[in-house]
Order: structure tokens, then sequence, then C-alpha cells
């Protein structure tokens, strides 16, 4: 998302969660001039990544046996 440096000043709490979960950049007379950003997005990223690795009818019982096993 772009917005403007006046945009940020009158709506900072509102952009400040927005950058939770996505990229947001300020421009000022048409240019980007900074981003306001997760400093753990890539965290983030990761942990959205590994939802739906493991079938919904394992247990976390047979997860983590899988897992020692594996050791």
């Amino acid at each position: 998302m772009s917005i403007t440096a006046t945009e940020l000043k009158m709506n900072l709490s509102k952009y400040l969660l927005m950058a939770e979960t996505e990229d947001v950049f300020i421009t000022k007379n048409g240019k980007i001039v900074a981003k306001l950003t997760n400093p753990f997005q890539k965290r983030v990223d990761v942990a959205k990544s590994l939802f739906g690795v493991l079938p919904a009818t394992l247990t976390l019982e047979q997860a983590m046996k899988e897992r020692v096993e594996l050791l």
C-alpha cells in the first residue's frame, strides 16, 4: 500500500496496525520516502507457510512420536 505523508500523519495508528501484515510505503511529492514494515514479517511468513503441512487427522501426539522416530 502506498500513502502520502499527510495521510500517515492523520491516521498513524491505522497504518501502524496495517504494517503488521503488509508493507506501507510513504510518499512525499509523489516519491517514496519511507516504508513501514513488520520487523518480524519473515517469521510470520514462515509460520503461515507451515499451516496445512500436517494432515488434519494427525494428532499432536502422533506428530511428536513421528518427530522423535526421525531423530
